[in-house]
Order: structure tokens, then C-alpha cells, then sequence
């Protein structure tokens, strides 16, 4: 870590908040890019006003673009951040990687790797700066679990993102995926060969296909070289409570990261509470936000 730019960390999640714009009037629409020749669907939230800064949202493992449902609020936890962004004057584009969501035309899931998904995310970023709707050149990315080492990787090999966020980002991806679906399928999704599919039963109950060069992937990512690459400012949150991304991970990231930097905790797990309110993620939402008008051009 660049001793010149000092370790952040903020605790209480209660003691900082982001003092809301005027809810304004935004515009939402599904959109379908390309990445690698193939359709990747996605929702484009635009404020009022002129081309805004705008914020890449990349979702975690088996899950889809607007991400999970708030149980209180019947939206998902991207949705809820994307309405956020768009009140506090930021356009957002949440995707659906290829093989999750409505990203389905060319793909299934059973064909998701972690390459695959780090293109995604780079062709959203060219799609975004070339985009006359908003400003390209003042882009921002969140990812959330596995969403956050795509994020990493896609910052650390473009260097485009002005500012860059990882909520519960996966840093330790044998512990994370040995601890999601088990260690013998781990050891068996290693081992086997080229194009050969797997079924993992997960920890919280479904099963999900996966192809073999998914776990070829995770021996062969390196989530701290990736954000090694990345000197832009960063923002990592992680959950104390968290059994699906440990906090050393987060730690890990820090530590391997050379530029402005903070550390955000709470007493979370990794799903930021939502299943009792979304007092948690709202000030995570907030506290993100700060950070990002903090490293604004």
C-alpha cells in the first residue's frame, strides 16, 4: 500500500450519510451491446439534465442485473442503487453478464467463466464512453462479490475507471467458491477436463451447472495482481459478519492496491442485512457516493 495516500476506515455505519438531492425525474431503458459479438442486455438509468457521470454495476455469481429483491421494498439492491445514483445526479448501467438474466440470447450460464465476464465488463466500459448520453469520461464501477473481482480485473487492465468500488468483493476465490459449493466439487471442477460440465449444489439450496473452464478460472485469476494494476482511487467495503467473503479479503485488496484508498465496514453479512432493513446498504450507498464525488475529474 502507498504509504502517501493513507488507509481510510469508517466503522459506524450510522455515522456518515450522504445528504440527498431533490428526488429528481429519471429515465430508465433496456439496452442490448456487444461483447465479443455476442448480446449483452442491460438497463441504462439516465438523471435529468445534462450527460451525467455515470457508474458500470456488475452483479455477483448466478445472479442477474438488478440484483437481489429487499424483501421491504420489493426491489433489487442494484435497482435501489441505480434510483440512488440517478437522485444524486449519476447515470447508471447495470448489465446481465453473458448466460444470467435476460443476457441469454448467444449463452448459457453452464458457460459463464470468469474471462468471459472481465470482457463483458470491458466492452460495458467502451459502450459507456462512447455513449452521447452520458459522460464517458467521468466513469465510476461497483461490483459486488463476484461482481467485485470482475470489476477489479476489468479497472486493473483498462485503468479507465475514475474511481472504483468492491462491495464484499471475492478476494480469496478457493475459499469463497470451496465454501459456496463445496471442497470436493471444487477439487473435481479443477480437475476435470476441457468442457466438461459439473453440477454444484450451493450452501443456501440450488443446484447450478458450470463447465470446467469456470474452475480452470479460478485457478488461474489473481484478484490482488489484478487491482495491482488499478492505481485509481478505491473504495472496499466488507461485512464483519460475512461467512461467504472473510474480511481478509478486503484487507487483501488494501493491501495490494497503490493509490487513494478507504476501507468501509459494518456489522453485516454478505447481503448487507437487507432481509431486516436496508438501513445498512443505504449507508453504503451513501458512503460510496461520497467517495466517487471525492475522485470526480
Amino acid at each position: 500500500m502507498n504509504a502517501s495516500f493513507p488507509l481510510l476506515v469508517s466503522v459506524a455505519v450510522a455515522a456518515t450519510t450522504l445528504p440527498l438531492m431533490a428526488v429528481a425525474q429519471s429515465s430508465e431503458e433496456t439496452v442490448t451491446l456487444q461483447s465479443e459479438g455476442q448480446d449483452l442486455v442491460a438497463t441504462l438509468q439516465l438523471p435529468e439534465g445534462n450527460p451525467a457521470p455515470v457508474v458500470l454495476l456488475l452483479h455477483g455469481f448466478t445472479g442477474t442485473r438488478d440484483e437481489l429483491v429487499i424483501p421491504s421494498t420489493d426491489e433489487g439492491v442494484f435497482e435501489r442503487t441505480a434510483d440512488t445514483l440517478a437522485d444524486n445526479g449519476y447515470a447508471s448501467l447495470r448489465i446481465d453478464f453473458r448466460g444470467s438474466g435476460d443476457s441469454i440470447a448467444d449463452f448459457t450460464y453452464e458457460s459463464t467463466t470468469f474471462e468471459g465476464q472481465i470482457s463483458d465488463a470491458l466492452a460495458a466500459i467502451d459502450y459507456l464512453e462512447k455513449l452521447d448520453s452520458v459522460d464517458g469520461d467521468d466513469l465510476y464501477v461497483i461490483g459486488w462479490s463476484q461482481g467485485g473481482v470482475i470489476a477489479a480485473a476489468a479497472a486493473g487492465r483498462s485503468g479507465k475507471p475514475d474511481a472504483l468500488a468492491l462491495w464484499q468483493a471475492v478476494g480469496d476465490l478457493d475459499a469463497s467458491y470451496g465454501g459456496m459449493m463445496g471442497e470436493e466439487t471444487l477439487a473435481a471442477g479443477k480437475a476435470a477436463a476441457s468442457d466438461h460440465t459439473l453440477v454444484a449444489t450451493l450452501s443456501w439450496g440450488p443446484e447450478v451447472s458450470l463447465n470446467s473452464a469456470f474452475f480452470h478460472g479460478i485457478e488461474a485469476l489473481d484478484p490482488m495482481a489484478e487491482i495491482a494494476a488499478y492505481t485509481g482511487p478505491l473504495f472496499v467495503t466488507q461485512g464483519t459478519a460475512d461467512t461467504t467473503v472473510l474480511p481478509a479479503s478486503a484487507d487483501a485488496y488494501i493491501a495490494a492496491h497503490e493509490g487513494p484508498e478507504q476501507l468501509w465496514t459494518a456489522d453485516m453479512g454478505h447481503l448487507f442485512n437487507v432481509y431486516s432493513s436496508t438501513k445498512t446498504l443505504d449507508s453504503m450507498i451513501a458512503d460510496t457516493l461520497s467517495f466517487f464525488d471525492d475522485h470526480k475529474d
